[in-house]
C-alpha cells in the first residue's frame, strides 16, 4: 500500500496542517463514539468545533411539530442555563415567523454576509450584535427538521468554499445525535415493557401448582422454563372423587405474551369444569368448545393438551389427547419403552365440535412416564438438528433413580445437544414415577 504522505512531494508546513486536522478529526470523532447522552455529545461537537472554526455565537432551531412559520429555538449561545432540549422542551420557546422561521422552513443552506435584523424581528433579540449567518440545516425525512445557526460579529465571516462540507459534517453529527437519543429512547421502552413481561410472568407462573400433590402409588417432579419472559405452557393437578386424580398439561401455540394470555384462559376454565367434568373426553371437548366460541374462533390460535386420570389404587390412567406429544414409558420390568400412543384429535381451539377418544393405560410398579412439550424433543442445535424422541429414551435407562433426577439427566441431556443454542420454544416436564 502507498503511504499517502510520500504519494505527492509537499512543504513540511502543509504536511503538519494536513496531519493536525486529522488528528483532531480522529479524537473529535473518538469523543464523539463514547458519548451515551445526547446532550453530552453536543457540548463535546461543539467545544471541538469551536477549536477549529472562530464563532461568536449560535442559535439551535427545530420546526418538529410545528406549522409554518413557527421555530422552536432549542439552544441560544446567549442563554445562561444549560437547557436540555429533550428533557425540557417545556422550557423552550416557541417564536412566530421572522428570519429564523423563513431559514428553517426554506429548507436550505445559507450565509447571510451583511445581517441586518429588525428590532421587531420575533428572533431580534438572538441576533442583535452580529453581522455574518451562516445556516446549517439538519434534514429527517428530507426536510430540515432542526437547524444550527452560526453568528459572527464581523461581516462576511464565513468562506462560502467551506459550505458543502459543513453542510455534510453537521448532517453527519446531526444523526448520529438523533440516534443517540431513539436509542436512548428505545432503551427506555424496552425496560417498560421487560418489566411488564416480568409481572406477566410472576402472574403465569404464580398459576402453576405451588407445591406437587402427594398422590399415593406416584412420585412427581415437575420442571416449567419459558423461552421468554412469559409463555405459553401449562401443566396441573385436580383431585377427584374417590381418590382419582385429573393430570392436564397444555401449549398453548406460539410464544410470549399472546400465549400467556391463553394458558391463563386454558387455565381458568380447566378449573371451572375439573369439578364437573371429570373423564379425560368430557374436559377436552368443553375446553375445545369454550375456547373456540369465546377466544380462539377468529385468531386462529390454538393449543396442544393431554388430560388424564389416575386411579391410585388400580394405577390405572385413563386420557385423552388433544394434537399434544402423547407421554413416553419406561416399563422397567423388561426395559421395554413406548408411547401412550393414542390417536387423539384435533387441538383446542380449531373447530367448534371434536371427539376425543379416551384410552386406558394400566401402569405397573417401576413404570416411569414422562409427559412433555414439544419445546424438549423439539429442541434444536446449532447444525438444525431436533432432540428428538430417542435422546430421550436414553434418558429413561436407569430404573431407580428418582422422578427429580430424571428431569435433571433430560435437561442436562438437552442442554448438551443443543450446545449454548437457545431455547426457541417453551419447556415443561413432567415425570411421574409409579410407586
Amino acid at each position: 500500500m502507498t503511504d499517502i504522505r510520500q504519494s505527492t512531494p509537499r512543504s513540511d508546513s502543509i504536511t503538519a496542517d494536513w496531519q493536525a486536522r486529522l488528528a483532531h478529526a480522529v479524537e473529535t470523532v473518538r469523543g464523539l463514539s463514547r458519548q451515551t447522552d445526547p446532550q453530552a455529545m453536543v457540548h463535546h461537537y461543539r467545544d471541538r468545533i469551536r477549536q477549529t472554526m472562530i464563532i461568536d455565537g449560535s442559535v439551535s432551531l427545530s420546526r418538529r411539530g410545528l406549522r409554518t412559520p413557527q421555530v422552536r429555538i432549542t439552544r441560544s449561545s446567549r442563554w445562561q442555563e444549560d437547557i436540555n432540549p429533550w428533557k425540557q422542551k417545556d422550557r423552550l420557546p416557541v417564536i412566530d415567523g421572522g428570519l429564523l422561521g423563513e431559514l428553517i422552513w426554506s429548507d436550505l443552506p445559507r450565509i447571510i454576509e451583511r445581517l441586518d435584523v429588525p428590532l421587531d424581528d420575533p428572533a431580534a433579540d438572538y441576533l442583535a450584535g452580529y453581522r455574518s449567518l451562516l445556516a446549517l440545516p439538519l434534514f429527517d425525512g428530507g426536510t430540515a427538521q432542526n437547524m444550527v445557526v452560526l453568528l459572527r460579529r464581523e461581516e462576511a465571516a464565513f468562506a462560502p468554499e467551506d459550505l458543502p462540507n459543513q453542510v455534510m459534517t453537521s448532517n453527519l453529527f446531526g444523526r448520529a445525535t438523533h440516534n443517540l437519543v431513539l436509542s436512548g429512547e428505545l432503551r427506555t421502552a424496552y425496560e417498560e415493557v421487560d418489566s411488564e413481561l416480568r409481572v406477566i410472568a410472576d402472574i403465569q407462573r404464580s398459576l402453576l401448582p405451588q407445591q406437587l400433590p402427594e398422590i399415593p402409588t406416584m412420585q412427581l417432579a415437575a420442571h416449567y422454563q419459558t423461552a421468554r419472559r412469559a409463555g405459553g405452557d401449562y401443566y396441573d393437578f385436580f383431585k377427584l372423587p374417590d381418590g382419582k386424580w385429573g393430570l392436564l398439561l397444555a401449549d398453548v401455540a406460539g410464544h410470549g405474551t399472546p400465549a400467556a394470555v391463553l394458558m391463563a384462559v386454558t387455565h381458568s376454565l380447566a378449573h371451572g369444569l375439573c369439578e364437573r367434568e371429570q373423564t379425560p373426553a368430557g374436559m377436552l371437548r368443553h375446553l375445545n368448545t369454550s375456547l373456540h366460541e369465546r377466544y380462539t374462533g377468529r385468531s386462529g390460535a390454538f393449543v396442544t393438551g393431554l388430560y388424564g386420570v389416575y386411579e391410585p389404587r388400580s394405577r390405572r390412567f385413563t386420557y385423552a389427547v388433544a394434537g399434544h406429544p402423547p407421554p413416553r414409558v419406561k416399563r422397567c420390568a423388561d426395559g421395554s419403552v413406548f408411547w401412550l400412543d393414542a390417536v387423539g384429535g384435533l387441538p383446542l381451539g380449531i373447530v367448534d365440535d371434536e371427539a376425543y377418544p379416551e384410552y386406558t393405560q394400566q401402569l405397573e410398579p417401576g413404570d416411569q412416564i414422562i409427559f412433555y412439550t414439544d419445546g424438549i424433543t423439539e429442541a434444536m442445535n446449532a447444525a438444525g438438528e431436533l432432540f428428538g424422541p430417542d435422546r430421550l429414551d436414553a434418558v429413561l435407562e436407569n430404573c431407580h433413580i428418582h422422578a427429580t433426577d430424571i428431569i435433571q439427566r433430560l435437561l442436562d441431556a438437552v442442554d448438551a445437544f443443543a450446545d449454548g443454542h437457545a431455547p426457541d420454544d417453551d419447556r415443561t416436564v413432567l415425570v411421574a414415577k409409579i410407586k
